[in-house]
């Protein structure tokens, strides 16, 4: 999860010349305020405040140095680092103006190769993440779309966007993941949402050892059959590399070309993307994969092209080539075990409605708005004063009214 993923990618897309093809946005660092859209004050609060050197007299006062910890997670899964804060404020801040840059029309497919941090939770962190990006993404995007769809093909559940969204049909969360023993432990099929939510938690447990073949043959039909009932109107997909065959903590099989395959499904459908990162530990095959990838997104199909020298040119060796073939691993996932998957999902879906309505509001104001345009220290204490008294009444619910009504003629 280190920078150098991010600079490994960077390095290649510039060499491949794809930054001809694209606008590079150095976004807006997040502020600790924005990212109370979703988190705790409590939590970001102590995020932005710890460092190693004062992470025990921090945890002391949340009650006792054990207690502290644990109430916010931070350990060995999630260490204590210098720039930590930073480090968060920039990958969120990569998201969120990812959803700008979709809203504003200025692009029909946005990247952020830093996001993708899906088991942040509200108030802790988890599996290696601390602010969860793409709930922020997706409440920028509810604010003029009626629905978001979220897609995730991380080896690992997307536990964290699945539960900030778990209550509400305005948000269908679609996760593809190793189920069974295996982090975080959630993501069973039987676990589809609660209330308004029923049905709009999609979970595709999966064994190990998937190859191309079978992982195209479930999620094709899965993705079209929620196309044709949810209509999205902009589309999040997590692509964490975890899920490549030869990750250090992955057990799936899929090649560079079937991961990118779902890029290229997803794509079809000429909805607004955002297109993050996430997991992946063999960093030499993220780094190929996604930049990959982010030439399906402008058009361009790298895999025939000579790889380019670059700053990490060693890392590829020794074929040197744009590639993350598949490996003998045996396949656990029978054509019937995937069909029955399928079905259970399918009759699932049956029972929403056709393109659930939502009521009619006024938009929110842009979020540069609800930082700039504050007059004082006080309006803002102000306004947390009035969250804190609608604590029965969640963000997500809070963001789950909230519709644009475009005017034609």
């Amino acid at each position: 999860m280190k920078p150098k993923r991010m600079h490994m990618v960077h390095n290649m897309v510039v060499n491949y010349g794809l930054y001809q093809k694209m606008d590079i946005v150095k976004p807006t660092r997040t502020t600790a305020y924005q990212m109370t859209r979703f988190h705790s004050d409590e939590y970001i609060n102590f995020l932005q405040h710890v460092t190693p050197d004062n992470v025990e007299q921090l945890a002391m006062q949340h009650g006792g140095l054990e207690q502290g910890i644990a109430r916010f997670n931070v350990g060995e899964d999630c260490p204590v680092f210098e720039g930590l804060f930073e480090f968060c404020s920039i990958s969120a801040g990569g998201t969120i103006g990812a959803a700008n840059k979709l809203l504003s029309g200025e692009a029909d497919i946005a990247i952020n190769w830093s996001g993708g941090l899906h088991h942040a939770k509200k108030t802790e962190a988890s599996g290696f993440c601390y602010v969860n990006d793409i709930v922020l993404g997706i409440l920028e995007l509810l604010r003029f779309h009626q629905r978001v769809l979220y897609v995730d093909i991380d080896v690992h559940h997307g536990d964290g966007v699945e539960e900030a969204f778990y209550t509400t049909d305005r948000v269908m969360t679609c996760s593809f993941h190793k189920f069974g023993e295996f982090f975080p432990g959630t993501g069973d099929i039987k676990d589809t949402g609660l209330g308004k939510g029923k049905d709009y938690a999609i979970n595709v447990p999966l064994r190990d050892g998937i190859d191309d073949e079978s992982y195209r043959s479930v999620f094709r039909p899965i993705i079209e059959r929620i196309m044709e009932w949810f209509r999205p109107g902009a589309i999040v997909l997590q692509l964490g590399g975890d899920s490549l065959a030869g990750d250090r903590l992955g057990c799936f099989n899929l090649s560079m070309r079937g991961h990118a395959s779902c890029v290229e499904y997803i794509k079809s459908f000429n909805i607004p993307l955002i297109m993050v990162g996430g997991g992946g530990y063999t960093i030499r095959n993220v780094a190929r994969t996604w930049t990959y990838e982010t030439g399906l997104a402008v058009g361009e199909d790298l895999a025939a092209v000579e790889l380019p020298f670059n700053d990490y040119f060693e890392y590829y060796g020794p074929e040197y080539k744009l590639d993350v073939p598949s490996n003998n691993m045996a396949n656990h996932n029978t054509p019937d075990y995937l069909n029955r998957i399928i079905a259970r999902i399918t009759d699932n879906l049956r029972n929403l409605p056709f393109a659930p309505s939502v009521q009619m509001q006024e938009v929110p104001r842009d979020m540069d708005m609800d930082i700039d345009g504050q007059d004082s220290e006080q309006d803002e204490a102000d306004e947390r004063q009035t969250r804190k008294l609608e604590k029965d009444f969640s963000l997500i619910n809070i963001y789950a009214i909230h519709y644009i009504l475009y005017a034609h003629g």
